[in-house]
């Protein structure tokens, strides 16, 4: 025993030199116990999460509202990131599976001789099996994860595309620390996508700076500079030279100057842009996403173009005698920077938008632009409107007097009033999509208006200048047809309401497809009541939608067919040969029929069917049929007169008593004025039912005729001398036929004469039979002829016999 604790003893003394060794030894396997890889089940959650991704990815395709598409963008997010820690979680696996692989060594090959166990193959064809779907299922979660970051990127895209139809989203005040988020207290890498971006651009521009690049690049940006500034003044004098030497006098140079004003400016400022792309993006190796950036600042220089051109054609500060509207000289020098400043900002903001979408920023930072934008285009607007309310009292002060403001012009300047307030209120509450939208509703809204006003001045002066007689052209064209003037007169007119058709269309087209990536307004209004959208209204069968385009139809088709008879009223039917109640009648029915047909057309577009209101329909027949048929006859009736045209405006009818001239036939009612100036309103019905004198029909001419009775001892020879004389003397009588003087009568009273003569019309009877009166009776007096006396006989009462008492003469 004594020899045995001896022997440990030895034993123990020896093994204390190795106890931190052993200690160590534990502490490791303790940490690599500790720091062992979770054992994750990815054959169970990779299928999981590709289902989640290909669901996220079906509920995108389909969705418009922003609070949705952002919920879905923080589930990609959050797929990434379980796909990540998924993958994270592999790796350890696949590397404690390599280190076994390791040990075990490469498979012997068959002619070294060396053979291994078979237990030894099982393992290690095992253990690469596992390593192999390792494999695999590292590459799909890398999938995984970047397909959720695509499908994250492309769900920011569609929300910024989406903010600019989205006019109900409310993204914060102005005032507010939401809005300036981005700008202080990045959540995004915003700052690192534009950062990349710019050096994108600048890598551009260091290749067109590389030798052999370097001259073309110095030649094409000196050009675009030459081009913007002297091509564009000599441009514009040369077309101002050829308006006053080549052109006509009259307003064609105004209108053509006007618009070589506006087309030198956009000409020069597109061509400058264009240049420039050349300069730096001619190179083969610059980067798709770059030319894509430069194509589109060049399509934008066009509406800047349009802006600045429009604006220093309206104001002409240079030529104030040649300006097209009317305009002051203070208003047009107060209002002078601003086309340019308006320019600028729309230039400047768009390719901020532009720059954000190509980095593919956030969301916020695209909020926070697109509410700068419409916070300076706001108070550009409500600057234009006040300055020109200050330049117009200053003008009042100092005694000059303004211009007078028609009532179109002061429709533009509350309209812009009006959005200009609307567009910061919409950015106090929050609406800042809305309040881009406006802004950019108003600056397309101005450039389609201006370009329109220039372009049918143009239209209108250029049809006149060509065909009128005054002008070299005119003649030729006369003396080639051999035609009228008047005839020129009505090509000319109707060549001018043509073009002005087309212009109108173009403008209409224009604004419903609007412009700066935004949807048209019809579309944005629908969405906002897209709830309605497809269900209409049951048994009607009406859409929201529909009923707008059907309002908007409505607006537009009035206010057409009322400029179309205001045309045909004042410029095309006066150069007929029509006269005016032939004219009068035509408008009236051309007008009757256009309401019809744009109610109708109104109607139609409405998605009104009328086999579902067969109930209304039943319901008005029983209304015609008592209550109506008044006004059912009256309108048919109305119908006759204009189109068989019995009677006629500027007609004189005798109806029931009543004589007067026709001076409106309405649809229900006839308005008559009498000479007394005062109107009777007779009902069409009545002149197609009863007789009607119409005295002016066929060009009738009025018979003035006075009956006299002379004294039987006078000398009829002298008298009928005297009345033929008076009668040819009166210019109101006409020469043919030929006065005349018929024996009537022989009475015991006397002679009885009438002396006949015609005028011109029904109308100058009345006053030519009193000036006759007055020239016979003074020429008879003269003469010492006089009228025969009536004989009265007086029966009285004398002594108690009757006695007769002649010519009221009473015997002493």
């Amino acid at each position: 025993m004594p020899t045995l604790f001896t022997f440990l003893r030895i034993c123990l003394l020896a093994l204390i030199p190795l106890f931190p060794v052993l200690v160590q030894a534990a502490d490791d396997a303790s940490q690599q116990s500790s720091d062992a890889p979770v054992k994750v089940n990815a054959a169970v959650e990779l299928p999981n999460l590709q289902k989640v991704l290909d669901k996220i990815k079906q509920q995108v395709s389909g969705e418009n509202n922003d609070s949705k598409l952002s919920t879905l963008n923080d589930m990609a997010l959050e797929l990434s990131g379980d796909a990540d820690t998924l993958m994270q979680g592999i790796i350890p696996q696949r590397a404690q599976l390599q280190a076994q692989l390791a040990v075990l060594g490469p498979a012997p090959k068959p002619e070294s001789g060396v053979k291994e166990t078979a237990e030894v193959t099982s393992k290690r064809k095992s253990l690469e099996n596992q390593k192999g779907k390792m494999d695999d299922q590292i590459k799909q979660a890398e999938a995984i994860k970047g397909g959720a970051i695509n499908l994250s990127a492309q769900i920011v895209n569609l929300r910024r595309d989406a903010l600019k139809t989205q006019l109900a989203l409310n993204a914060g005040s102005i005032f507010g620390p939401r809005f300036w988020a981005p700008m202080f207290d990045p959540q995004s890498d915003d700052s690192d996508k534009v950062s990349d971006f710019v050096g994108e651009l600048k890598d551009t521009a260091v290749l067109s700076w590389t030798p052999g690049w370097r001259t073309g690049t110095v030649l094409w940006v000196v050009l675009a500079v030459l081009v913007a500034t002297l091509g564009r003044r000599y441009l514009e004098q040369s077309l101002a030279w050829v308006g006053i030497h080549l052109l006509p006098e009259g307003r064609l140079r105004r209108s053509f100057l006007a618009a070589a004003t506006a087309m030198t400016t956009l000409a020069a400022i597109v061509l400058a842009f264009n240049f420039l792309d050349l300069a730096f993006t001619r190179h083969d190796e610059v980067m798709d996403e770059v030319r894509t950036f430069a194509d589109k600042l060049v399509g934008l220089s066009i509406l800047c173009g349009l802006i600045a051109g429009l604006g220093r054609a309206f104001l002409s500060t240079r030529r104030p005698s040649w300006r097209l509207p009317s305009i002051s000289n203070e208003v047009a020098t107060a209002l002078k920077p601003f086309p340019p400043l308006t320019a600028a900002l729309v230039f400047v903001f768009q390719t901020v938008e532009i720059l954000n979408s190509s980095a593919n920023t956030s969301v916020g930072t695209t909020i926070l632009a697109n509410g700068m934008t419409a916070l300076l285009i706001g108070a550009t607007a409500l600057s234009i409107s006040l300055r020109t309310n200050r330049v117009r009292r200053k003008m009042q002060h100092q005694g000059i007097q303004p211009e007078a403001k028609s009532t179109v012009v002061g429709l533009i300047q509350m309209a812009i009033t009006l959005v200009g307030v609307a567009i910061m209120v919409t950015l106090v509450i929050g609406y800042v999509t809305l309040a881009r939208f406006l802004s950019y509703e108003l600056i397309w809204m101005g450039i389609v208006f201006g370009s329109f006003y220039i372009l049918s001045q143009l239209v209108v002066d250029g049809c006149e200048s060509l065909f009128s007689t005054n002008n070299p052209s005119g003649k030729s064209i006369q003396r080639s047809l051999n035609i009228d003037e008047r005839h020129l007169s009505q090509v000319a007119a109707l060549l001018a309401a043509i073009g002005k058709t087309i212009l109108v269309l173009a403008a209409a087209m224009a604004l419903l497809n609007g412009t700066f990536g935004s949807s048209t307004p019809i579309e944005l209004v629908q969405k906002a009541i897209e709830f309605w959208g497809g269900k209409g209204l049951e048994t009607l069968n009406i859409v929201p939608a529909h009923v707008l385009n059907a309002l908007l139809c409505l607006v537009v088709g009035i206010y057409v067919l009322r400029s179309v008879t205001r045309w045909l009223d004042k410029d095309f039917l006066p150069k007929t040969t029509m006269d005016a109640g032939m004219r009068v009648s035509l408008i009236t029915l051309f007008s009757n029929l256009g309401y019809v047909l744009v109610f109708l057309l109104g109607l139609s577009i409405m998605g009104l069917q009328w086999n579902k209101l067969a109930w209304i329909v039943s319901a008005l027949s029983v209304g015609i049929g008592f209550g109506l048929q008044e006004i059912v006859k009256n309108f048919i009736s109305g119908l006759i007169l204009l189109t068989e045209r019995p009677v006629k405006v500027g007609d004189l009818v005798s109806i029931s008593g009543i004589e007067g001239d026709i001076r409106r036939i309405n649809v229900r009612a006839t308005e008559i004025q009498l000479s007394d100036k005062s109107t009777v309103i007779v009902p069409n019905s009545q002149l197609i039912s009863q007789n009607v004198r119409n005295a002016t029909m066929g060009n009738a001419q009025g018979v003035a005729t006075i009956t006299l009775t002379f004294p039987l001892d006078i000398d009829p020879e002298q008298v009928r001398d005297l009345l033929l004389e008076v009668y040819n003397e009166n210019e109101r009588i006409l020469e043919s036929p030929e006065p005349s003087v018929s024996f009537k009568d022989l009475t015991s009273a006397g002679i009885v004469l009438a002396v006949t003569g015609n005028v011109s019309s029904p109308r100058q009877v009345s006053g030519a039979k009193s000036d006759l009166l007055f020239d016979i009776l003074t020429r008879l007096r003269k003469e010492g002829v006089v009228l025969s006396t009536p004989q009265t006989m007086i029966v009285e009462q004398r002594n108690g016999q009757k006695v007769l008492v002649e010519n009221g003469d009473v015997p002493s």
